[in-house]
């Protein structure tokens, strides 16, 4: 099969990118799995960043290398395994989801085994390029919001609105109801209002913190996409109200999330409750969010979609951090017509 591959990370994952025109493929699936011939693929900053945290003197450890990238995925499904849960596929059928965890046959190789646990049938009137988002950035989103909202009026602080995550962040909230703040760039402040976003905080010309500070504590949730203002989460005691919650989904390096887990509020540490999201692979919010986007109460937002041979620069746009939505890839052509 066609594939992307890497073996090191060493300066950076897409550096170390070589086309394959004839690897190995993941071969037939056994129990649960479903080999999928993959359409289109969204690529995230865990593509990245999980194989180059894992890696230990020079070695990837996440991953048997060398090894695709990429978790999202649109396909058709190939052939199913024995488990009553694969056969409830069937071959030539159109569907999405997401491997989880970085693996060996990522979704930037031609073909993938996926768990029928986490792969959903695509939904008639949804493009497999919409669907590939879902994944990963339209999962984590829903877990870091939907849990945490109590009543409609809830007011939502989004730290990061325009960013893959922080567009279906910002819908998935004002579906429930929420009053919705947010931040981003001048550039993005119409976008983010375009989606729904209630307040807007430009960071390039206004202090967030002190722009959340001047509310006072009328904030029931809180989304840090971001990791930065540095001392956001320690000063979230005065945006966000007794007893709610501070969500952690992105930050520059895992020594953000340490120093603001760790550190105890005595010390200096922030005076709310810290959760730091690890996305669970749910089959049931891949089957709402597309649901959602099928129904127009969702809209998906790509910032660049790339062909198969552009995949070095997808990674260097995704790592720009001037992303303003996600960024998809075209895996195979063969069948997007049908698609």
């Amino acid at each position: 099969m066609k594939a992307w591959l890497y073996s090191s990370t060493n300066g950076g994952l897409e550096k170390n990118l070589v086309f394959s025109s004839d690897a190995r493929t993941p071969g037939s699936p056994r129990g649960d799995q479903l080999l999928i011939q993959v359409i289109s693929t969204a690529i995230n900053p865990a593509d990245y960043k999980a194989p180059a945290m894992s890696t230990v003197c020079g070695k990837v450890l996440i991953a048997t290398t060398p090894a695709s990238p990429g978790m999202d995925f649109c396909g058709r499904v190939i052939a199913v395994g024995s488990d009553t849960s694969a056969r409830q596929f069937t071959p030539g059928q159109l569907v999405f989801g997401c491997l989880g965890i970085p693996q060996q046959f990522g979704t930037l190789g031609e073909f993938i085994l996926a768990s029928a646990n986490n792969t959903a049938p695509l939904p008639l009137g949804v493009d497999p390029d919409a669907a590939a988002t879902i994944g990963v950035a339209g999962r984590s989103s829903y877990q870091s919001i939907v849990p945490y909202i109590s009543a409609a009026g809830n007011r939502v602080f989004i730290n990061g609105g325009s960013g893959g995550c922080g567009v279906y962040a910002m819908q998935i909230a004002k579906l429930l109801g929420c009053h919705v703040t947010v931040t981003c760039s001048t550039r993005n402040v119409q976008f983010c209002r375009d989606l729904g976003a209630d307040e807007v905080i430009d960071y390039t010309t206004q202090d967030v913190l002190e722009e959340l500070k001047s509310q006072g504590q009328v904030f029931h949730h809180a989304v840090d996409h971001i990791g930065s203002p540095e001392d956001l989460y320690q000063e979230c005691h005065t945006f966000l109200k007794p007893g709610k919650v501070f969500v952690q989904v992105g930050a520059p390096s895992m020594v953000t999330f340490a120093h603001r887990l760790i550190r105890p509020a005595f010390l200096g540490g922030g005076k709310r409750k810290y959760v730091a999201l690890l996305m669970k692979n749910h089959k049931d919010e891949l089957v709402q969010i597309a649901s959602w986007i099928r129904e127009g109460k969702i809209r998906v937002e790509l910032d660049t979609v790339y062909e198969f041979e552009e995949t070095v620069g997808a990674f260097e746009r995704l790592r720009s951090g001037r992303t303003r939505g996600k960024i998809v890839i075209h895996v195979t052509n063969l069948d997007r017509e049908a698609a």
